[in-house]
């Protein structure tokens, strides 16, 4: 039996994927998530899951973060990027990232039927009217990709919300822990980015944005 993944945050979709899923491959077992933390949560438990149809953006993801994070936490787990987003040169940066396919979130039931089947025969899928040469990532983007997979769990959720604009204590405060343990994770962020303050991890996480020449927020936490 096929074990199929769906992350996005918006219930009704996830219903219309499933119901599209359930259609194209009648006897596979479709659980989802919506979020990245329940996401984690998901993979974890099923490591063995065929596929994972992922959105770009829900809570705990920011653009290319979690479709980076992903890769690099399990590469043998092949991606479709499920996203509104239709511009060629998102689709092409998501290719480059990893992704197996890519559906817009305006395409019918037969067409998410065959996307799914073409990529767990092993193809990469794209739309006819999305379909270009691949591009090739800058290299800082790249940097920061490789340099996101080695976070773990709790310090990609941290990441995430620091991308956000939270302040330590918001942080300390969702995840249930003290502000102590998020400047430890803080610590070990910035040594696995490679830079030395809050201002560059923001900066960092910027880089996998849609629009990867937005200016990050940044919170400030007082030493």
């Amino acid at each position: 039996m096929r074990e199929i993944l769906i992350a996005d945050d918006h219930p009704l979709f996830r219903d219309a994927l499933k119901h599209a899923l359930s259609q194209a491959i009648p006897d596979a077992l479709l659980l989802d998530a919506d979020s990245v933390p329940a996401l984690q949560t998901l993979v974890e438990a099923h490591t063995q899951a065929d596929l994972l149809l992922l959105d770009l953006q829900m809570p705990g993801a920011n653009g290319f973060s979690a479709l980076a994070y992903m890769r690099g936490q399990y590469p043998g787990l092949p991606i479709i990027v499920v996203s509104a987003q239709e511009e060629a040169a998102t689709v092409r940066r998501a290719i480059a990232h990893g992704a197996s396919g890519y559906i817009p979130k305006s395409a019918s039931v037969e067409t998410i039927g065959e996307a799914v089947r073409r990529v767990l025969d092993g193809d990469v899928w794209l739309p006819p009217h999305l379909a270009a040469t691949p591009a090739a990532l800058k290299p800082d983007e790249v940097n920061v990709a490789a340099r996101v997979a080695e976070l773990t769990p709790q310090q990609f959720r941290v990441l995430g919300m620091i991308a956000e604009g939270m302040l330590n204590k918001q942080i300390a405060f969702e995840l249930g822990v003290s502000e102590a343990t998020i400047k430890a994770h803080m610590t070990a962020i910035m040594r696995k980015l490679g830079v030395s303050n809050r201002t560059q991890v923001a900066l960092c996480a910027s880089q996998l944005a849609l629009d990867p020449g937005a200016v990050a927020r940044v919170a400030h936490v007082a030493d």
